[in-house]
Formats: structure tokens, sequence, C-alpha cells
């Protein structure tokens, strides 16, 4: 993140929208720009390496899973989706694409505000910074916590930041089964939320670190409990 006032990069279409959040964050000591469409996004990630994405799903040339998509090819940088009452399947559809968290639209500002220092929080401690040189091996993982990278089976993982602390999490204690409410306070640190945010993590997270993600060994489920990290 930046060394004093973390840069967002608020991307919305609404003008009016535009104004109120970034004067909002402002005021809780954060430097805001914005961008109305996917290009002068796509622009100002370039130029101005922003530390957190808002990012609005309803954009008039790009629509907002693309930019998703494309940011996740070449960065980790935070990604929250603002999306409408209702669209749960596009919720989903953005964490599977390497969002990291998302809020519904209308939503408080200071709800808007927390959410942002707890994604940028996350963020910090997943990319750890060298305090310990700790490293944690389970089977054929490797997890380097100095660099905040992943060795799966010798090679090399892409993970998210948010996918790196969940794997942290569940590396710290394997064997452990964590329930998906202690998930969300371990990675997430909300008290309660939807649980669909850790499943599509879980699910992603199988994607990189598993021989076959659809018959997962390292990261398993335990029916009606939760999720557990095994030797593999």
């Amino acid at each position: 993140m930046g060394a004093e006032q973390p840069l967002i990069l608020v991307v919305d279409d609404e003008p009016a929208v535009r104004e109120v959040v970034c004067e909002k964050l402002s005021h809780h000591n954060f430097k805001a720009i914005s961008a109305a469409n996917g290009k002068e996004a796509f622009k100002l990630i370039e130029e101005a390496n922003p530390d957190l994405i808002l990012l609005d799903l309803r954009l008039p040339d790009i629509d907002g899973m693309t930019i998703c998509q494309q940011i996740r090819r070449r960065s980790r940088v935070p990604i929250i989706m603002l999306t409408a009452m209702g669209e749960e399947v596009n919720r989903i559809v953005g964490l599977e694409l390497g969002a990291d968290d998302y809020i519904t639209k209308p939503c408080s500002l200071d709800e808007l505000v927390a959410r942002i220092k707890a994604v940028l929080r996350r963020s910090g401690t997943a990319m750890g910074l060298p305090e310990t040189g700790e490293k944690l091996k389970v089977g054929g993982l490797e997890i380097d916590m100095e660099a905040a990278e992943v060795l799966v089976d010798g090679q090399a993982a892409n993970l998210t930041k948010t996918e790196f602390t969940l794997l942290k999490t569940l590396a710290e204690r394997p064997g452990k089964v964590f329930s998906r409410e202690e998930l969300l306070r371990a990675v997430w640190g909300y008290d309660q939320y939807d649980t669909h945010l850790v499943e599509v993590h879980i699910a992603n997270l199988r994607g990189k670190v598993e021989r076959n993600p659809r018959k997962p060994e390292r990261v398993r489920t335990v029916r009606a409990f939760g999720y557990k990290l095994c030797a593999v």
C-alpha cells in the first residue's frame, strides 16, 4: 500500500457517486481518484498504481466483470465490487474472477469506508512485512510469509492477496476445521456477512493449489462444519 495515504480508484459512471465517495474518502485520510468508464480506469491503473479499486459492475463501455478479469491477469491490487441489490449472480461471478469483496448499493458511506479499511488492512497483512521471515510448509505447499509467495509442488502459484491470507489462515493450523464464520472473521474481519464470500474464495484457492480442483485433497470440505487444510 501507499506509505501514508492509500490511493483509492473509484470507478463508477455516475458523477454524483464519484464525487460523494471521493469526498468521503478524503475525509478519512485517503487519496481518491475516479474514472467514469473502463477506458479511463485502465489508464489510471497504469499511471497511478492505486492501492485499491472500487469497481461498479455496470459501466457504459466495458463491463465491470471484464475489467476485473483483465486486472487480475496482471495485478493483485485489491478490488471491491459495487453491485445493485439482487444481483447475487453477478456478485458470485465477480468473486470467481478475482474480486476480494463486494458491497451492495445503495450503501452507507460509513460502511463503504469500513469495508475499504478492512480490505486494505487484510492486504497489508497478506503482503507481510519482513518481521519473522517465517515459512509454512504443509505437504506440497510452501508459504513464504515474508515474500507473500506460495509454491505448489515446487511451482509458483499466482494467488490474490485475499487467497494468500485465506491459505495462510488454514496453514497456520493444518488439520483444524474452520467454519465459514470463523474464516469470515479471520480473513475478512467480518462478524456477520454472506458466507458465499468464503465459499467462492475457497473454490478459487482450490483452482490454484489442488492437483484436481474437482476432487480436492488439500483444502477439504468437512460436511456441515467447514474446511481444513491437509498435508498432501
